[in-house]
């Protein structure tokens, strides 16, 4: 699954599922463009996949500024020439029982989880039509597919990511570029490590492969589909959630 000679931009890249998503893809061979709000953390990823021999600039970006996603696409493409790989990957929560929900943690979550990966999607789709090739891929979240309590903006957010994922796949396909979506579930990250012992167990006895899920794992599925070997998936949501939610 070679991506020698592509190009990917990563959002959210400077932790978790996004850093370990930029580290596979330069290990597969792709230049890659990583884009988060830490600039301290995004240094260090670059440092990472530099050493390993690979080549990767960082580019500070909050995606829920508009502004800074135009900028920040034009300045990769300004550097590397092109974008063929977009890793919609940037999200937050802000979780709360609906009743109690603030308007600005609802308007906040569905900004940066659903609307930044419209923008970066319209702003890296012409450099994609430019070279008739491009892999868009977005990360939602098991809670997308099947909900969560407490998580309404969250699983709103990311079940629209579903919806965007296949509109775009239609709308784009005949140009050679695909659109897919990952769902992980259970995933050790620094967001799901603030959880509860509890809760904690309580999931992995929901999981058919009784373990939690890693970076990896995700990491994995995003470098096959944006490889050639997934050139006939589009408009697809991939589910990495050990067997959590199945059909």
């Amino acid at each position: 699954m070679s991506l020698t000679g592509k190009v990917a931009l990563v959002t959210g890249a400077s932790q978790g599922i996004g850093r370990a998503c930029a580290v596979r893809l330069a290990k597969d061979g792709a230049t890659v463009a990583v884009a988060a709000r830490n600039q301290e953390r995004l240094s260090e990823v670059t440092a990472e996949i530099t050493a390993a021999g690979g080549k990767a600039a960082a580019f500070a970006l909050d995606v829920a500024d508009e502004e800074q996603v135009k900028s920040t696409v034009q300045s990769a493409i300004d550097q590397f020439g092109k974008i063929d790989i977009l890793v919609n990957n940037a999200g937050i929560t802000r979780d709360q029982l609906v009743m109690r929900m603030k308007r600005s943690d609802w308007d906040a979550v569905l900004q940066t989880n659903l609307t930044s990966a419209y923008l970066c999607i319209q702003q890296v789709i012409p450099s994609m039509l430019k070279q008739r090739w491009g892999r868009i891929l977005n990360i939602t979240s098991v809670f997308g597919q099947m909900g969560q309590a407490g998580q309404a903006n969250y699983s709103a957010s990311k079940a629209g990511l579903i919806g965007l994922t296949m509109a775009i796949a239609r709308e784009v396909g005949s140009r050679n570029i695909t659109c897919n979506a990952i769902a992980p579930g259970f995933i050790k990250t620094a967001m799901t490590e603030v959880l509860s012992d509890e809760f904690k167990q309580n999931a992995i006895k929901q999981i058919p492969l009784r373990r939690v899920g890693t970076t990896a794992d995700i990491a994995g599925a995003v470098a096959f589909l944006a490889s050639d070997d997934a050139s006939y998936i589009t408009g697809h949501v991939l589910s990495v959630n050990g067997g959590m939610l199945m059909g």
